[in-house]
């Protein structure tokens, strides 16, 4: 028997992750388009990244359930066709709830990586993490908040 050497081959091409498939109302929200916008890191993998725009939407959807169905018992069929103005050519309701989404679905990714072993300086960087999670969880409470069409209201205790 012979030994063939086999040519190496490498794929330099990026791994095109597919849309994730919304509920037909809200629209399908694009991985690479979380990744380019959020500034996600190539250390985060396209599984988890799924796994939060996926936990994201749920928790998005939940606190729009009964606006949502106003809206379908309205005769509106996706969240496109709601009255809304445009901005970039985009309804300005798409783009809340893809704001909502993303801040949600980046706010758990930071919390998820910051639960790894990490050294003393590391654990310094996460405690530096923890404005930034609340500010992304209220950037997507904004962006719901905007999209019922109720106001904004900040509380502090002192």
């Amino acid at each position: 028997m012979t030994d063939i050497d086999l040519p190496i081959v490498e794929n330099d091409e990026p791994t095109v992750e597919r849309p994730i498939t919304n509920d037909g109302f809200f629209p399908d929200i694009d991985p690479a388009q979380f990744v380019g916008e959020m500034r996600i890191r190539d250390g985060v993998t396209p599984e988890r990244r799924r796994r939060a725009l996926i936990d994201a939407i749920i928790t998005v959807g939940n606190q729009l359930v009964a606006w949502r169905e106003t809206r379908v018992l309205g005769g509106l069929a996706t969240l496109a066709a709601v009255a809304s103005p445009k901005i970039d050519g985009e309804s300005r309701l798409v783009q809340l709830y893809r704001t909502a989404v993303f801040s949600e679905a980046k706010a758990k990714l930071v919390e998820r990586y910051r639960d790894a072993d990490i050294t003393k300086a590391g654990k310094d960087q996460v405690e530096d993490l923890e404005p930034s999670i609340g500010e992304l969880r209220r950037d997507s409470v904004y962006a719901v908040r905007d999209i019922l069409g109720v106001g904004r209201v900040v509380v502090e205790l002192i």
